[in-house]
């Protein structure tokens, strides 16, 4: 099984969409309120909630791509989505999942993952947009390709410009607990720090 994984991860990276088009970043414009279950969670996971660290664009390399595209297909099909009212009897509860979760607990436990492979936390950034008309949550990966989006509702890792969700904000670099509006797309002209 987890061969299987990492192949079809690496047919990914190779074939994915990102790995031929120039990407585009999150342009940010101003502070923004972040989501109400987010303090909870993150007085008690308090590293997963980090966005400390020096690197804030990762050099991405064909090894790297693949990673995310294991994490990402990986965590979506050993998780479960099921609501928070489901599982633990409240409306919304961030928490790290271990069977199932909705889609924000899908999107920490991806950082999680990336974390202990040595991401660094700088460049994982817990994202909040809408889709149908419901909000729904999502890892945004900064990269020297673009603002990637590992999701729950789809295996591929795209350009969050070629996703279908309309974007309202995400955590701030170097300040965790600190969230910023999302504003339009910009094409990718920085500089990425490999790791």
């Amino acid at each position: 099984m987890k061969s299987d994984v990492v192949l079809i991860a690496f047919l990914l990276s190779v074939a994915s969409p990102f790995a031929a088009q120039a990407g585009t970043a999150m342009q940010t414009k101003g502070k923004a309120f972040p989501p109400p279950a987010f303090y909870s969670f993150c007085s008690r996971q308090p590293s997963l909630c980090s966005t400390a660290g020096g690197t804030k664009v990762v050099a991405l390399r064909p090894q790297l791509s693949a990673q995310l595209n294991e994490i990402n297909l990986s965590v979506n099909s050993r998780i479960t989505e099921v609501s928070d009212r489901a599982v633990v009897g409240k409306n919304d509860d961030w928490r790290v999942p271990t069977v199932s979760g909705d889609c924000e607990d899908i999107a920490i436990l991806k950082k999680l993952e990336l974390m202990k492979r040595g991401w660094p936390a700088s460049a994982l950034l817990l994202t909040v947009a809408s889709y149908r008309g419901e909000g729904h949550t999502v890892l945004t990966v900064r990269t020297n390709e673009g603002d990637l989006v590992l999701d729950n509702l789809t295996s591929a890792v795209r350009d969050w410009s070629s996703t279908p969700y309309n974007y309202f904000a995400r955590q701030a670099q170097g300040n965790g607990r600190r969230w910023e509006r999302i504003g339009a797309a910009k094409s990718v002209g920085t500089t990425a720090i490999g790791i």
